[in-house]
């Protein structure tokens, strides 16, 4: 069984693409300032991913221009909507088979990158993976409002059967 907190994630992971489902390409591009626009905001959340689930976790980069244009800091683009959900989907699944092994004491375990102590434990990143991910989920429906979209979600979706609380 998958430890809760990797459920709490792909969940999380759910409800961020099901916040963006319906929207095109130029939607996708269009940017409010001083925000990003929805599609840099799918890149940015493959880059973190990719950052803590394969470089740290497993000291491999899949794709490293990912890394390039949407780390955090890294100038604002509008890429194009097929490109980063194409780019996200690759990352997310190649990440899929760490995360099923994750143990409480994976979680526990202090995180090292390139030999070097980061001054935190693997749970903590699951946290702010989570966290980071429903911070621009309301960025997201803000965005698709002020796109003209309506009858938008409301609430979290069905965490009751998808990811219920489990100790």
């Amino acid at each position: 069984m998958t430890h809760p907190l990797i459920d709490q994630l792909r969940f999380t992971r759910s409800e961020f693409r099901r916040g963006l489902v319906g929207i095109t390409d130029a939607e996708a591009q269009q940017r409010f300032m001083p925000m990003n626009c929805l599609s840099w905001n799918i890149g940015h959340l493959a880059w973190q991913e990719q950052r803590y689930w394969l470089i740290f976790a497993q000291n491999k980069i899949l794709l490293p221009w990912v890394n390039e244009q949407f780390a955090n800091g890294a100038p604002a683009s509008t890429p194009a909507l097929d490109t980063v959900w194409a780019a996200y989907d690759q990352i997310t699944t190649a990440s899929d088979a760490w995360l099923a092994a994750v143990t409480e004491d994976t979680l526990n375990t202090p995180v090292i990158v390139n030999g070097n102590p980061i001054g935190k434990v693997w749970g903590s990143l699951f946290l702010r993976m989570i966290y980071h991910y429903w911070y621009h989920n309301g960025e997201n429906q803000a965005i698709r409002q002020m796109l003209g979209h309506r009858n938008l979600g409301q609430f979290v979706g069905n965490i009751e059967d998808e990811a219920p609380y489990r100790s």
